[in-house]
């Protein structure tokens, strides 16, 4: 069978050419066709036509095809749903900010991690993606639009590190100087709390930005909502926060949904402040975007605030996410759910 050939980190593509008698130097050019946006063999006309025709014997390079392309009129929010090639789907969102255009991609076909709030895990886990495929989303993205993209977060469909092997492999790609070269401090992990893989992510040192969903300060909470949360716990989840603070340097995100009636009240606030005194933590309040099939409502925007003076009040850091392409379906999970749908209707 054909081996993904833009999976492959540049050392390997090296020791695989040299297998079949090719120069080193031949990684390099093929290294950048692949990561320039080459979508066969034939487009790489520094290489000789038996070379491409070897390489098209043993390889194969993949491309997704645009399902369908939403913007915002409102703030220029992109939203593609990726046709991949055994024909799942998956999102990713292009975020134009001051600062530079940030790209929010997914890191698995669906997800298996159950949280009650998110579009994403209905339907469970279908499969992960491949390097190259996490790759294609930022390429092909900054592709179509015309648009650099400077910043990447790993927030879209799917659990990161539950998917960690191909999305080290991943950074690794995205980060090289002759690929996209994008630095890792303009990259942001997103988790919902996989202890024994925040632990690994920390050996590694990585400077990337690491974001943990929270969205409940206590167990008896955050297990209705989450159910990773039953394997550890709060406290346990924290304490490796800590750690990968102590480790690397850098300092920990915490995402926290706002969601009416569930995990918004005063004394969530203060028991959220006591809990993060003296990390350094920054926490990012998200208004809920509503789903469908869910019966959770996203808090007033009075108690939004309310919930961010609390905890400024005792030394917490916190800012409001602003909302982007919400006449898009740009939450995670929505369009690749309304997309699953026809289909079935069909």
């Amino acid at each position: 069978m054909k081996q993904d050939i833009k999976s492959l980190r540049p050392e390997e593509l090296k020791r695989q050419l040299a297998e079949m008698g090719e120069k080193s130097f031949r990684a390099k050019q093929i290294f950048v066709w692949l990561h320039r946006g080459a979508t066969s063999f034939d487009q790489m006309t520094d290489l000789s036509t038996a070379l491409r025709a070897r390489l098209d014997e043993r390889y194969y390079i993949t491309a997704p095809a645009v399902e369908r392309r939403q913007e915002s009129r409102e703030d220029g929010t992109i939203k593609y749903l990726w046709r991949l090639r055994d024909g799942n789907c998956v999102e990713t969102v292009l975020m134009r900010y001051h600062h530079g255009n940030t790209v929010c991609i997914s890191s698995e076909v669906g997800c298996r991690m159950g949280c009650a709030f998110c579009a994403s895990t209905l339907g469970g886990l279908v499969r992960r993606l491949e390097p190259s495929e996490l790759l294609d989303q930022v390429l092909f993205t900054q592709l179509d639009s015309g648009l650099p993209v400077s910043n990447i977060v790993l927030m879209g469909i799917g659990e990161p590190l539950d998917n960690f092997d191909n999305v080290m492999t991943f950074l690794d790609l995205v980060n090289h100087p002759d690929g996209m070269n994008i630095g890792m401090r303009h990259i942001s992990l997103s988790t919902c709390g996989l202890v024994d893989k925040i632990d690994k992510l920390a050996d590694l040192r990585l400077q990337l930005t690491l974001s943990v969903s929270l969205h409940a300060p206590d167990d008896e909470t955050r297990n209705q909502i989450m159910p990773v949360n039953r394997s550890c716990g709060v406290e346990r989840l924290l304490a490796a926060c800590r750690a990968y603070f102590e480790t690397t340097g850098r300092r920990i995100s915490f995402e926290y949904a706002m969601i009416d009636g569930v995990n918004d009240s005063d004394a969530a606030a203060r028991l959220l402040a006591s809990r993060l005194a003296g990390t350094g933590s920054h926490v990012n309040l998200i208004p809920l975007n509503h789903v469908e099939e869910s019966p959770l409502k996203p808090s007033s925007r009075a108690r939004v605030r309310r919930f961010q003076e609390i905890l400024e009040s005792q030394g917490i850091t916190a800012t409001v996410r602003r909302t982007l392409g919400s006449d898009i379906d740009a939450s995670c999970g929505q369009l690749r759910r309304k997309a699953m749908q026809g289909e079935q209707a069909e």
